[in-house]
């Protein structure tokens, strides 16, 4: 792990160069938040905005959902990776809404993650993105960016994780999304923009 006074470093700069930073997917009120995030599991968040305007069209709310044929769900998708699984979990996701939270969208992350395709990562996604929950949620770019900075070591984004709390313990959320961004756009899996990088003197990975 990092030095604390590294760590306050990278933080401060993370919060510089990404103020306010919110993620890159289109929604309009949590129900979109949800599918959308669903959607985007291995899944860029540039094709999931084509995806979801036709669907929102034909499914707006949690209801109609439910009441989706499966195969119908399924061609507004596939373009997506994984349509198959996701189109089952989302009419289950709607139905699970439907029957035990009375049509509304639950809020708290035990409730959330007990909704069919809904882990962890997905439901701290939605709870920063639409509370500014102090949440870190660790996906293939909050993996790849932590590690490169010397910020976790750990096997696992479960681990990560805690490993993320605990060196930043606030302002988790928009931290979240700074590394999302900063992970797809300059400490990219491949050629990685290092001379463009505004933490190059401070990473622990020069590529």
């Amino acid at each position: 792990m990092r030095s604390k006074k590294d760590i306050n470093e990278i933080k401060a700069l993370f919060l510089e160069h990404f103020s306010g930073a919110k993620t890159e997917l289109n929604f309009k009120n949590l129900y979109e938040l949800l599918v959308a995030v669903m959607l985007s599991a291995q899944c860029t968040d540039k094709r999931v905005n084509l995806i979801t305007p036709a669907l929102f069209e034909a499914y707006p709310d949690a209801h109609s959902l439910a009441k989706a044929n499966l195969s119908s769900l399924k061609l507004l998708i596939n373009s997506c990776s994984f349509f198959n699984n996701k189109a089952i979990n989302l009419i289950k996701m709607a139905n699970s809404v439907i029957s035990e939270f009375g049509g509304e969208i639950p809020l708290d992350e035990k409730s959330l993650v007990k909704l069919a395709g809904v882990g962890q990562k997905t439901a701290h996604v939605v709870l920063i993105e639409y509370q500014n929950a102090n949440l870190m949620a660790v996906d293939t770019h909050v993996f790849r960016v932590s590690h490169r900075l010397g910020l976790s070591k750990a096997k696992t984004p479960e681990a990560t994780e805690i490993d993320l709390v605990k060196a930043f313990k606030t302002e988790l959320n928009t931290l979240h999304q700074a590394m999302v961004l900063h992970g797809r756009y300059t400490c990219k899996a491949l050629k990685p923009k290092c001379n463009e990088c505004f933490l190059n003197h401070i990473c622990k990975a020069k590529i």
